[in-house]
């Protein structure tokens, strides 16, 4: 719904009828009077000689008069604004003024009659449809009550001023009908004017308004945008972008301004055969300013001009970086999923087997008839099986991981309790463990599997530093992640793809489920576990936990 016009005294409303269109208004005005009263001085001192300096009085003094009307008109428009009344004061004044200048130069033989017509004019730059009626009609009884007066000789006499004179009526008839015709119809078609004005003032409004709010729409849905979103010519040269493709090509539009679309879009065809083609669903990637690569889908559509001219081409693109974590994180708990199922089953028909050839083995080992090499073997048999055993115990907490039992903790005893026992424990001596945690933060989880998911990150990161270094074990409030880093040598970009993979191992004497079951841990609690390069060239494993149940972690 378009918002109610305000009531207007004007074509141009009460809205644009500004100072400075009042000041423009007076000035030209002021410029006109003194015009026409300059004309009657000159006329005044061409005529009668005798009664030149009696005459010229009354129009110095109408001029003075008029100034200092101006001059406070002028002075209201700046206190008060365009007043609706100050316009119509402007508008009397003027039609008194012009009927004292016709009076003062002869009455029915002055040439100053059209000056009433320019009054009414000005009146339909200033005033409503009625009210420029209503000047046309009071400039025709003005005008037609001076000449009859005159007519009849009861105009009041001036010293120096001649209008009493022998008329004929006929002139006097036909005098009266040109001049009131000639006002009423110009009254007439200045409120037709006003009118149509009016209307067309009302549907420009409305259009403008419109236009802006379809203006602030578009802005708003640009600025908005999630998407990124270009225009380039058919050089592909960029034109215009949004603030999304701004964030991620990585510069403001002035600098972006004319580059080269094939620079952010290497190995991608937008033109064949010179035309531009339509992608409905593309994939690649984009390189942003400083040389990031970052995984995105875009589409392209033409842009046409009003003649159906191919003016350029529009690609929108959206960054896939997270849908395709999320992508891989779903293949990997589906292939996790996949050999944690089977190899449980496998898992319980060895240790049934295991478990019989171990206890086969101890009895014979009783038998005191056996020798001391043979006592030997049996007893490395024994020692393998319990390690198998002890294998297959670790992948069966891997492959069916008990639900979490969750329950509010404080963040700071974990942290604490884990890094007291790197202090202990014999793979931690040469190696810087620090700790950061604030008191007051509270997890929400199995405090048990945590414990175990965060001593197996600690472990890993210590025998990533065989020859020593730091180790920081943190809790950061503001993003609200727990952080393990090391200074160690870091996981090569080719190999993290599969380090949460079951029995992956780059290590001699690993079983290759120390990360698997941290991922199971983190992922039954519904959290996130990421990788990244430390601060110190080492890995960094951030865990995100969600802060309650109602929490849902992308």
């Amino acid at each position: 719904m378009y918002p109610k016009m305000p009531s207007t005294f004007s074509w141009l409303g009460c809205q644009r009828l500004t100072p400075r269109l009042m000041r423009w208004f007076l000035g030209i005005r002021v410029l006109v009077i003194s015009l026409f009263l300059g004309g009657s001085i000159l006329f005044q001192i061409q005529g009668n000689a005798g009664q030149q300096v009696t005459a010229l009085r009354y129009f110095y003094v109408l001029i003075a008069i008029s100034y200092l009307q101006a001059l406070f008109s002028l002075v209201c428009v700046k206190k008060f604004g365009p007043m609706r009344y100050l316009a119509q004061a402007q508008i009397v004044w003027d039609l008194l003024f012009a009927t004292i200048l016709i009076y003062l130069t002869g009455g029915i033989t002055s040439l100053f009659s059209s000056f009433y017509i320019l009054v009414i004019l000005s009146s339909v730059l200033l005033l409503s449809r009625r009210d420029v009626l209503l000047v046309a009609s009071a400039a025709a009884i003005l005008y037609g009550s001076l000449i009859n007066l005159q007519y009849y000789k009861m105009l009041p006499q001036l010293s120096g001023v001649s209008v009493f004179m022998d008329v004929e009526g006929g002139e006097i008839l036909y005098t009266l009908f040109i001049n009131v015709f000639a006002f009423l119809v110009v009254g007439v078609l200045g409120g037709l004017l006003v009118s149509r004005l009016r209307y067309s003032e009302d549907v420009r409004q409305k259009i403008e308004i419109d236009y802006e709010e379809l203006e602030r729409l578009n802005r708003a849905i640009l600025a908005n945008m999630t998407s990124g979103l270009l225009i380039v010519d058919r050089r592909l040269r960029i034109r215009s972008i949004n603030t999304a493709a701004e964030e991620m090509l990585g510069d403001r539009f002035s600098e972006l301004y004319d580059a080269d679309i094939t620079n952010f879009f290497p190995g991608q065809c937008l033109l064949e055969d010179g035309q531009f083609k339509i992608i409905t669903r593309g994939e690649g990637f984009l390189v942003d300013r400083i040389g990031h690569s970052r995984p995105v889908g875009y589409n392209t559509s033409i842009l046409t001009d009003p003649i159906h001219k191919v003016d350029g081409l529009l690609i929108t693109f959206q960054d896939l970086t997270h849908l395709k974590e999320m992508e891989e994180r779903l293949k990997r708990s589906d292939r996790l999923a996949a050999v944690g199922q089977l190899a449980a089953g496998l898992a319980h028909e060895i240790r049934n087997p295991l478990a019989s050839i171990s206890g086969s083995v101890q009895l014979l080992t009783e038998n005191t008839v056996l020798g001391s090499e043979d006592r030997h073997l049996m007893n490395i048999v024994i020692k393998e099986a319990d390690r198998l055993n002890h294998l297959l115990q670790e992948f069966l907490v891997f492959a069916r991981p008990s639900q979490p039992v969750k329950e509010w903790f404080k963040a700071a005893e974990l942290v604490h309790e884990l890094t007291d026992l790197c202090v202990g424990d014999r793979r931690f001596l040469a190696i810087d463990v620090q700790r950061s945690c604030p008191q007051d933060i509270l997890l929400y989880g199995d405090r048990k599997q945590l414990r175990q998911a965060l001593w197996n990150l600690l472990i890993n990161a210590a025998e990533a530093m065989p020859d020593g270094g730091r180790l920081i074990f943190s809790y950061d409030p503001l993003s609200k992640e727990l952080i393990v880093a090391d200074s160690g040598a870091g996981v090569p970009q080719a190999l993290r793809q599969k380090i949460y993979d079951p029995f992956f191992t780059t290590k001699d004497h690993g079983t290759g489920l120390g990360l698997a079951t941290v991922h199971s841990i983190i992922e039954a609690h519904g959290g996130t576990l990421e990788l990244e390069n430390s601060i110190g060239g080492g890995a960094k494993f951030i865990i995100h936990l969600p802060l309650d149940e109602n929490e849902v972690c992308s």
